[in-house]
């Protein structure tokens, strides 16, 4: 997430510090304080973001790299008419209070001049320290130590659109902090085009909307796109004739970023040819809890040929899992903008999970590839993919597997062997749960 919006608003990771996922702090290079407000004010992985003032592998580093810092960059900060506080927060670790005294104390050397106030001070700086990830085998003193100042932090994002008040709702909602996570992924901005070919109940719409980019959606189910049938809330047996898609974005005041949702089968486009979509978000349906459908069955399509196609009514057939996948990145090579982004998730089977399994496109290149844990065994993996080359005609039928253009046939037997073994294993878990 943080990488994709280094991407959108600028910056890069600073060459300073070897980038390690486990470590809770990361040092980032970015132009202004106003990009850095820009980028907390959308991420929801992250809590706050410092100016750095120092860093170091102990305390005498430390120290050392703060009396380097520039003196004309800490003076505004620190002047006599000024309040501030000092706050430390330790990674896997717990002080006592009089060892963070004892540490705040350690920073008389910097020229603060200004008055302390604990409630509400106009600046607050910060001590962080980084004991490692082993709750086991915590370290006496901490591997690295940074002291900036704060600048920015957000975290209520997450529980001002949370699915608990969300007007309409299905079963397969997705949660409030993912579906900002799947925005960021998308590099979503304002007067993009945002589409959700499997939109359910619209939530990924949702904060798609938030920040500024117009939403549709389709979805072969025609009860949840006009908000009808049995209602998923505890205690509420049917739906209400005021709950939908459109009721959601305007209860979050976003309601002019919505331009429709119709009934369509995702096998089949309805959109006029050309690159439309500025990111394709989606969360596919696993055949789990939402049922995989299309129109269309083999029967139907013999019959059809027999038939005035004015009379022909299309009935559901399944929709395998890895058709699905396969549709979906042929659908986004199609109708994705150049640099446009897809991002939907791959559930997979854990022990027999291997890269080769996660679907590629010639016109596609995988960005990121990460996993959420459902279980031991399962889990499913956050998919997104980047639209680098014009889709051709020869595109049509073909993906990229370990850099060959290699027709989808020879290996849907593959697919469908695994994709239909990690359905059966999710579904088993979920029933044994239940019970």
């Amino acid at each position: 997430e943080i990488t994709s919006l280094l991407s959108l608003y600028g910056g890069q990771f600073s060459g300073e510090q070897e980038i390690c996922v486990n470590s809770p702090f990361w040092i980032l290079g970015i132009p202004s304080e106003e990009m850095a407000r820009g980028l907390m004010k959308r991420t929801v992985c992250a809590k706050s973001i410092f100016e750095l003032w120092g860093h170091g592998r102990s305390a005498g580093e430390l120290y050392a790299s703060l009396e380097n810092y520039p003196m004309h960059k800490m003076l505004p900060y620190l002047q006599s008419d000024s309040t501030y506080k000092v706050h430390i927060h330790t990674f896997n670790k717990t002080l006592t209070q009089a060892r963070k005294i004892k540490k705040i104390d350690a920073l008389e050397f910097l020229p603060f001049k200004g008055k302390v106030n604990l409630k509400n001070p106009e600046h607050i700086f910060w001590i962080l320290e980084d004991y490692g990830m082993d709750p086991n085998n915590v370290p006496e003193e901490p591997f690295h130590l940074y002291f900036g100042r704060w600048v920015h932090g957000q975290r209520e994002l997450i529980e001002s659109y949370s699915v608990k008040k969300r007007h309409f709702i299905g079963n397969t909602s997705m949660d409030a902090c993912l579906s900002f996570i799947m925005a960021n992924h998308g590099r979503v901005k304002p007067n993009d085009l945002v589409y959700d070919p499997f939109v359910g109940t619209g939530g990924l719409l949702i904060s798609s909307a938030h920040f500024g980019a117009y939403v549709c959606g389709t979805d072969i189910d025609y009860n949840t796109i006009h908000g009808l049938g049995k209602a998923s809330r505890k205690n509420q047996k049917w739906r209400g004739p005021d709950e939908n898609i459109r009721a959601n974005l305007r209860q979050y005041g976003l309601e002019k970023y919505y331009l429709d949702a119709l009934v369509s089968d995702s096998s089949r486009p309805i959109w006029r040819k050309g690159m439309l979509f500025d990111a394709i978000i989606t969360d596919p349906p696993y055949g789990i809890r939402e049922a995989t459908r299309r129109t269309g069955s083999q029967k139907e399509t013999v019959k059809s040929a027999e038939r005035s196609t004015e009379n022909h009514v299309f009935v559901s057939s399944s929709y395998h899992l890895s058709d699905i996948f396969f549709d979906l990145l042929k659908f986004a090579a199609e109708y994705l903008v150049m640099g446009g982004r897809l991002v939907y998730w791959l559930p997979i089977y854990r022990p027999e999970y291997t890269e080769e399994i996660v679907p590629r496109h010639p016109c596609l290149r995988l960005i990121s590839n990460c996993e959420q844990m459902l279980s031991s065994h399962t889990s499913r993996r956050l998919i997104t993919m980047e639209k680098v080359k014009e889709f051709k005609d020869q595109d049509q039928n073909s993906y990229l597997s370990e850099g060959q253009y290699m027709p989808y046939k020879g290996h849907n037997s593959f697919r469908e062997k695994y994709f239909s073994g990690v359905t059966k294993r999710i579904a088993k878990e979920e029933k044994d749960n239940q019970k």
